[in-house]
């Protein structure tokens, strides 16, 4: 499964947390659910990371 967006791995990891809180993810697939999760959250932690990088970059830029 392929995650294009930032937003759309947030809010696709924010759907897994709901239904493994609520207790409605059956034992069989809750393996799947969490490593599903742990690969969104390195996606978005890259992006987040990739982002800060750029922005950092621009702003040197300005001040030369």
């Amino acid at each position: 499964m392929e995650t294009k967006s930032y937003e759309q791995a947030f809010e696709e990891l924010q759907i897994i947390v709901k239904e493994i809180e609520s207790g409605t993810v059956s034992v069989d697939m809750l393996s799947e659910k969490v490593k599903r999760a742990g690969e969104l959250i390195r996606f978005c932690k890259d992006k987040l990371l990739k982002t800060e990088e750029e922005v950092n970059q621009v702003l040197k830029e300005i001040e030369k």
